[in-house]
């Protein structure tokens, strides 16, 4: 699908990424991280430490607490043993960002499609969005356990798509993470980086090549009314 056929194409979805985006989930995770530290005999973080990996997966908040990566021989029991622990509180703080409850409201009044697509497994992604009062009421959700590939790869936002009976061209793909954006400019969606999500200091988002980027969930609203919605 071509940039131009994209920019005419009247808005019909909305694809939200979850951690950073959707929801606030930081507190949570760095709750199961901290646990974690603390079998180690380490200290505590703080939530503003870990914060800006939250989007980078259990890989980026390993590393950033542990320092420990895949090619570690300790990672793949550490990652097990802190997703062991999230599976238990993973929804204990999680919050949707300020306004967003309305903004979705809102976003369904005008006609629009609300899909999810996460790195988040769906044993976490489904019983955390519950309890957020989003799901089942979001229209699709799309984890890694659907796909062959997670994002940046645009597999899960091609399937999104699909499932919500339309074609790329006339989504947006919302997400605080240049593998967002990545996925979704490969797809043939718009693309917003969420700016108030986890993003690390000094990052330049200007730099992902986004269509646009928002400061609240409420700037969507404006580009979704500008794009046709």
């Amino acid at each position: 699908m071509s940039v131009a056929a994209r920019d005419v194409a009247p808005l019909a979805a909305v694809l939200l990424d979850l951690d950073g985006t959707l929801a606030d989930t930081a507190a949570d995770l760095a709750h199961a991280l901290n646990r974690l530290r603390g079998e180690q005999d380490l200290a505590p973080l703080a939530v503003s430490q870990l914060r800006p990996y939250v989007s980078q997966g259990a890989r980026g908040m390993l590393a950033c607490a542990l320092n420990v990566g895949p090619a570690d021989a300790d990672y793949a029991r550490l990652r097990d043993r802190f997703l062991a622990i999230y599976a238990d509180s993973c929804a204990c703080e999680a919050t949707l960002f300020e306004g967003f409850a309305d903004v979705l409201g809102e976003l369904r009044g005008r006609g629009l499609r609300i899909g999810i697509v996460t790195n988040k497994l769906e044993r976490f992604a489904a019983p955390l969005l519950r309890a957020l009062c989003v799901w089942p009421d979001a229209d699709c959700l799309i984890t890694p356990d659907l796909l062959r590939l997670p994002k940046p790869d645009p597999e899960g936002v091609l399937l999104a798509c699909e499932r919500l009976g339309v074609v790329p061209a006339a989504s947006v793909f919302v997400g605080d993470d240049p593998r967002d954006i990545a996925a979704g400019q490969a797809a043939g969606t718009r693309t917003v980086v969420a700016g108030y999500g986890y993003i690390a200091p000094g990052e330049d988002v200007t730099e992902w090549g986004a269509d646009a980027c928002i400061d609240s969930p409420a700037g969507l609203l404006a580009l979704c009314r500008d794009w046709g919605a």
